[in-house]
């Protein structure tokens, strides 16, 4: 039996994620000659092409894309191997590479790493903060936080706290177009989009009846908090966690409505590759993280 060509393997998924040969020749210490020699080495035993190779520009084929994926896995499951055999009684140390949302990174999560770093001298960490959603296993993340309901999909998700949402709109707005007493209204008023989380909206009643609307509206944005000025201004209605609405709630510029009904997705995910085994610095954040996440759902600006 032929036994994988384990190093070819890692270095293939080193050149994914740092997009180059003499990236990923960097990142491990080797010359460009060693990666496209493993590169080829990998290419010439599976008979396919990975990348797309020109002067300016490296990109994988379809079959380096579908084959992305369990490489960043074994590299992730043999660093975490080798990390448990060596290190596990020293403290962790190295690199975490995290993604969360722009607004919830900037008002809740970076003060948890803030703390984390402190606690942890010898872990670094990458905090990416952007509303779009993120590739983990494609991009070289260790973590990524998401506020969603979840599709079905081969990472790994815990839940670490649900996040209260409010329906809201400005009291002009709803003076002049008239407040919606039930889910199915919402079809005739102006309804923002979040184009992060797949429409429709679902709500489940007081009663657990389940209502879906599909939303048409004047502004479609990436981010919760791109919102505020047109909610502001009474142009419509907007669906939105606590941590973005919760001070225009309480300074009455904006009115929750049906509050009754529950919205589906209110809560925050940790998302993880699906391997099993982690290097101790991803675990050690992933424990802080759950624990210092969990009131989340009680947070205010």
């Amino acid at each position: 039996m032929r036994l994988p060509d384990l190093e070819a393997w890692a270095i293939f998924a080193c050149v994914v994620e740092h997009r180059s040969f003499s990236g990923a020749a960097d990142a491990i210490g080797v010359s460009k000659a060693t990666v496209s020699k493993a590169i080829t080495r990998l290419e010439t035993h599976l008979g396919q092409s990975l990348f797309h190779r020109t002067s300016r520009r490296l990109s994988l084929t379809e079959n380096g894309k579908a084959l992305a994926e369990h490489a960043a896995r074994i590299l992730a499951e043999a660093t975490a191997a080798e990390e448990a055999a060596l290190d596990a009684a020293t403290a962790p140390t190295g690199l975490v590479r995290v993604a969360a949302p722009m607004s919830l990174g900037l008002i809740a999560i970076a003060p948890v790493i803030a703390d984390f770093l402190v606690a942890h001298p010898g872990i670094e960490i990458d905090l990416h903060l952007s509303d779009a959603r993120v590739d983990i296993v494609a991009e070289g993340f260790d973590i990524a936080l998401r506020i969603a309901a979840l599709p079905d999909s081969s990472l790994r998700a815990r839940k670490l706290a649900d996040m209260r949402m409010y329906l809201v709109a400005a009291p002009e707005y709803l003076a002049q177009a008239g407040t919606p007493t039930h889910p199915g209204q919402l079809g005739e008023h102006r309804c923002f989009a979040y184009t992060n989380v797949t429409t429709p909206w679902r709500f489940v009643g007081p009663d657990g009846t389940e209502v879906s609307v599909r939303l048409r509206g004047p502004l479609a944005t990436n981010s919760g908090e791109a919102m505020l000025p047109a909610l502001r201004r009474g142009l419509g209605i907007a669906m939105l966690p606590d941590f973005i609405v919760g001070d225009d709630v309480a300074a009455g510029r904006l009115v929750p409505i049906l509050s009754e009904w529950i919205p589906h997705g209110g809560a925050l995910h940790l998302m993880t590759s699906p391997g099993t085994l982690r290097p101790a610095r991803v675990e050690v954040l992933i424990a802080y993280l759950s624990e210092h996440l969990k009131s989340l759902c009680a947070l205010q600006r």
